[in-house]
């Protein structure tokens, strides 16, 4: 018999809403964590996960599946094109902590389609008289719009970090820029623009790479002919000390005539030492005193490093709870590449298939091995980011070829998912909706403080062209939303309203600290995490000093029927997150809300 109590209906319509927003969780349970059932009057209690990337679970009372994004047809992210030319081509991009982006290409090709406000004018460049074009932009993420800024010298294929400050410290490039140091300050007034500093570096930068130190100082590595390294700023406290320090294995890691060890990987792990890879080998690096403490297995397969360009990354550093014994684990990956030989013969026209494997490999095992892996396509310069969810998004690149002018072919334009704690090694990659915007040569990639990722450049030509040649000069910027980003998944987003236990945004090292948040959704068994992600400088397929930190969950307390706190433990040292600004995401059962910036000091 149905019942006629009004109030039983509309209970019962709630309970049927619930259950239905909940088996629409984009967040597939690879392994699940475990849960327990609290009364919905109670404050919700912590239970840590052991597996997999969720570090914490608060049940409600419900236990829905979601669907597998796999198989799901609408799980392919969407793309939008936010701007269709912003004046230059994007080969080096750097998010700032006040959510704009300094984008830069090159200044030795003659004009930009983009002019130089107030009649400013270049009067130095090499290809022509006078330049009153810009080479660079400052984008604004909230409002989709940019200004044009000023380089004094080349930065083409250059390299930078940020500092602690959130100063953008940007060295080397080509003929006149090649020993150059360069500043960009945040600023909230439009009045910043790039500063060239008088003193040089030691030798020339040109395909090198940055990492940010414990210290605050900023490593510059190879480049080439360029077989040492540096430092930014030179250690005061040691007026003895040399200015650059001479490193075999990147001479070694040289090929005869094509290289394929610029733009080395660098990865600082948990010991503090620096993860040096170049060509297929891979090295630890005590910078401090100078020595190669350990050399790494040669991985598999083809070349990895420009021009035979891959990518890669530091996976995801899950953070055991303050007054543990336990260490941080470091796991390196690696995607993309070419055969050897491919360049030269891309030179001559002939695009050689590029890499399709993968290769994982645990840097904090005693005896280190990597474990190789298929994606679903072959891909040379591929962008390898991490998402706020722990996955690794790959996109951008061809899949025949190398890196160089007119170098490669046959443009992927499809992203792939890489969901490192699948268990079943055939699911772990998932193909993502296609572009419409091959992006090949001289592209980049940058994750957004919201999840998105902003992706711009391609420009395989010595000029900017536009007509006559199958892969355009692009100007474009666009963005891709993954699947988490989608309006049904708008119910799990958290919505961040304060960190407690920080001042001015600050956090210090292996402090407890609460962020406090809002859902519109009550209900479902949902795992929360919380990742802070340190903003990445991208340009030929790397993405320098990206790092995302799996906070240690201590606590979850229900505030009110939407709103939340969870407590978390700060990261323990310097070594495990170098000082400066991250993004501090709450993810609610894989989907990430708007990030705030903390900055660890």
């Amino acid at each position: 018999m149905a019942s006629k109590n009004p109030s039983f209906l509309c209970s019962l319509l709630s309970l049927l809403s619930l259950l239905t927003l909940s088996a629409q969780s984009p967040h597939h349970r690879r392994s699940k964590p475990p849960s327990i059932l609290v009364p919905r009057s109670h404050p919700i209690q912590a239970a840590v996960s052991s597996t997999g990337f969720a570090g914490l679970t608060a049940s409600f009372g419900f236990d829905i599946q979601s669907d597998d994004p796999s198989t799901a047809p609408a799980n392919g992210g969407e793309w939008a094109l936010l701007q269709k030319s912003v004046g230059i081509s994007a080969m080096h991009m750097q998010l700032l902590y006040n959510n704009k982006v300094v984008i830069f290409d090159r200044t030795d090709f003659g004009q930009s389609n983009l002019s130089l406000p107030d009649g400013k004018c270049r009067y130095n460049d090499e290809k022509i008289k006078v330049d009153c074009t810009a080479h660079s932009i400052l984008y604004d993420v909230a409002s989709n719009t940019y200004r044009p800024l000023m380089v004094h010298t080349d930065v083409w294929c250059s390299s930078g970090a940020v500092h602690p400050d959130g100063t953008l410290v940007q060295t080397g490039g080509y003929h006149d820029g090649d020993h150059k140091v360069r500043l960009f300050s945040p600023c909230d007034d439009d009045q910043c623009d790039w500063q060239e500093l008088p003193q040089n570096l030691t030798v020339q930068r040109w395909y090198a790479s940055n990492h940010i130190l414990p210290d605050g100082r900023v490593i510059i590595v190879g480049g080439r002919r360029a077989f040492s390294y540096e430092f930014f700023p030179k250690n005061p406290a040691k007026a003895s000390s040399m200015d650059v320090y001479y490193l075999s294995f990147l001479r070694e890691t040289s090929d005869p005539k094509e290289e394929n060890n610029l733009y080395p990987f660098l990865h600082l792990l948990p010991d503090g030492n620096l993860f040096v890879f170049a060509n297929q080998r891979s090295i630890s690096l005590d910078y401090v005193n100078n020595r190669v403490v350990r050399e790494f297995p040669s991985i598999p397969g083809e070349k990895r490093t420009y021009p035979s360009t891959g990518s890669s990354v530091l996976l995801p550093l899950r953070l055991p709870g303050s007054g543990t014994r336990s260490g941080v684990e470091a796991e390196v990956m690696v995607c993309g590449g070419a055969q050897g030989g491919s360049f030269l013969k891309a030179e001559r026209g002939e695009y050689v298939a590029a890499s399709k494997t993968c290769g994982r490999m645990r840097i904090s095992d005693p005896e280190p091995k990597w474990v190789m892996e298929e994606m679903p396509m072959s891909r040379v310069m591929p962008d390898m980011l991490l998402l706020p969810t722990g996955d690794v998004i790959i996109l951008n690149g061809a899949s025949k070829g190398t890196a160089g002018w007119e170098d490669a072919d046959d443009p992927v334009l499809n992203p792939i998912l890489y969901m490192r704690n699948e268990p079943e090694s055939t699911r772990r990659f998932v193909t993502l909706n296609p572009s419409t915007i091959p992006r090949m040569y001289h592209s980049a990639a940058i994750l957004l403080p919201d999840g998105r990722i902003l992706v711009g450049g391609s420009n395989p030509h010595v000029q900017y062209n536009f007509t006559g040649v199958r892969f355009p000069t692009e100007l474009s910027l666009e963005v891709f939303s993954p699947r988490y980003m989608a309006p049904q998944y708008a119910h799990l987003r958290p919505s961040i309203l304060s960190v407690e236990g920080s001042g001015d945004g600050a956090v210090s090292y292996g402090q407890e600290f609460s962020i406090t948040f809002t859902m519109d959704f009550n209900g479902g068994d949902r795992e929360i995490t919380v990742a802070m992600v340190a903003p990445s400088f991208t340009t030929h397929s790397f993405a320098m000093n990206q790092r995302l930190l799996v906070l240690n969950a201590v606590a979850v307390q229900r505030l009110s029927a939407f709103g939340y706190k969870v407590t978390v433990d700060a990261p323990p040292s310097r070594n495990v997150a170098p000082p400066g600004y991250y993004m501090l995401f709450v993810v609610h059962d894989g989907v990430p809300g708007q990030s705030v910036w903390v900055k660890m000091n």
